[in-house]
């Protein structure tokens, strides 16, 4: 096993519990990928994404692999509200959490009648889409006939444009079509950009990430997600799974046209049945492990994320939101920064506020953790390395959030700024439509024995998706290349 992400760790306890003696060789010094963290003073902050969704990925994780189900070995909450919005009007929403109607309600009340209403035929669109492509594009591998996958499933309502009858495909077109509010079309907008998406290109498919959400509920663990992270781990070595830290995988071994092992930085080789590369395995054989045909790795401008850490003095006030969202001026035009290498001028923040003693030194203080999207390699010839970017930008940053909390630079202790120079590009989650350019590539190589899993692999990135594809490796190794998912 290559890398200790989620993805492979999960594909790794799946594999003990089957019988195989798994490996796991891990460059950094520790496990989790993406789920990292950040302690300081008594303070503790995820420098990652910091919410759960589909939580049931985890516990049939737990299930199939021991006795403990996912709540004995992590604290789950559900965040209630689920996001608080701020728009740049000055509007402000507070959303309910896996409550259909109560977003509705709320969205009345905060934007004005009919608002819930649109946003309820929305989601009951991309309820149909989920329904159409849940198994092929999330519970299954990556089919042969990947093209099944091409047609966008969201079923668009008809419109009458410039003299002709067209349908929605983008995001951007369902926000300005069918949602007919612009604070709805943010809210929609936010969701794609959010998971590193560009809503003026992301297909209408991406309908079901708010559509998840919004159904299966935000859900936060207690002591962060890296606590998850470690429960992992910790079921992974309870199942004997051995891992082996500062260990560089720099080749892959094969034998007769098919993998046969993995050699380190260092010289030594460990032959194996099967390899997992928890990253893009290309650079680390001698073979095309893709071919005409098959789904290509994704490419053109990638995003990442900018966060900065905030050790703040004084208690967290008892109605603070988990989560606030305070929204850009212009969604588009934050997008087309974005995604042509630029920082955007003033960004849609995520303000995140956990109630969770284990953030902090103490009641008398609070961490919060200000998040934006940005272009994963800086601002046009400056990259994020720039100190003085990253402290300019982060000034923005905290400018925009005190929407959501106004007296932040007076209780300012210190800061911490994390950036794509660190944390790398976002692994967006699989989407079906746009002809399959939103696709990852399969599970499965052209290398016999190769097996690709994580975020830049089927079905994507995020925490839920790397543990489904934890998942499909662990049954295509197990139950051999006939294996199409769990029933």
């Amino acid at each position: 096993m290559i890398g200790a992400g989620m993805g492979a760790m999960a594909a790794a306890a799946r594999l003990a519990v089957a019988g195989h003696r798994v490996t796991v060789y891990e460059r950094a010094a520790t496990y989790g990928g993406a789920l990292g963290r950040f302690e300081r003073d008594g303070f503790s902050f995820d420098t990652g994404p910091g919410l759960l969704h589909l939580p049931a990925v985890y516990r049939d994780l737990f299930v199939k692999t021991g006795r403990e189900p996912l709540e004995r070995c992590v604290e789950l909450s559900q965040v209630d509200p689920a996001s608080r919005h701020v728009f740049a009007d000055g509007t402000a929403v507070s959303l309910p959490n896996a409550s259909r109607a109560g977003v509705v309600a709320a969205l009345d009340g905060a934007i004005g009648a009919g608002a819930g209403e649109r946003w309820g035929d929305f989601l009951g669109r991309a309820r149909d889409a989920w329904d159409r492509s849940r198994r092929p594009l999330l519970e299954e591998p990556l089919r042969p006939d990947w093209r099944v996958l091409r047609r966008d499933p969201y079923p668009a309502v008809k419109q009458r444009r410039m003299l002709r009858t067209r349908r929605a495909g983008t995001v951007s077109e369902i926000g300005a079509w069918e949602l007919g509010d612009p604070r709805l079309a943010a809210l929609l907008e936010w969701y794609a950009l959010s998971y590193g998406l560009d809503p003026r290109h992301a297909p209408a498919a991406a309908a079901l990430l708010p559509y998840m959400e919004q159904t299966f509920g935000s859900w936060y663990v207690a002591g962060g997600m890296r606590a998850l992270a470690r429960a992992v781990h910790e079921r992974c070595v309870s199942r004997r799974v051995e891992f082996v830290f500062g260990a560089e995988v720099v080749r892959i071994l094969d034998e007769g046209g098919r993998a046969a092992g993995v050699e380190l930085a260092d010289g030594t080789v460990a032959e194996a049945d099967h390899v997992v590369a928890g990253a893009a395995p290309e650079g680390l054989t001698g073979h095309a492990l893709r071919g005409e045909g098959d789904v290509a790795a994704q490419t053109g401008a990638r995003s990442g994320r900018f966060t900065v850490l905030l050790a703040l003095r004084g208690a967290r006030p008892g109605d603070a939101a988990h989560r606030t969202v305070v929204h850009a001026p212009d969604a588009r035009a934050e997008a087309a920064a974005v995604f042509a290498g630029r920082a955007a001028g003033r960004p849609t923040v995520t303000v995140l506020r956990p109630d969770d003693p284990a953030t902090r030194p103490d009641p008398g203080h609070e961490a919060v953790t200000l998040t934006a999207t940005v272009a994963a390699t800086g601002d046009g010839t400056t990259g994020w390395t720039d100190g003085r970017l990253r402290e300019r930008y982060a000034d923005v940053l905290v400018d925009v959030a005190r929407a959501a909390v106004p007296d932040l630079e007076e209780r300012l202790l210190w800061r911490e700024v994390r950036t794509p120079a660190e944390s790398g590009a976002v692994a967006a989650p699989s989407l079906a439509g746009a002809g399959g350019r939103y696709l990852h590539p399969a599970n499965t190589t052209r290398l016999p024995g190769l097996y690709a899993v994580g975020g830049w692999a089927h079905p994507g990135g995020g925490p839920a998706h790397a543990g489904m594809s934890g998942a499909l490796v662990a049954g295509l190794i197990v139950e051999g290349p006939d294996f199409r998912g769990s029933q």
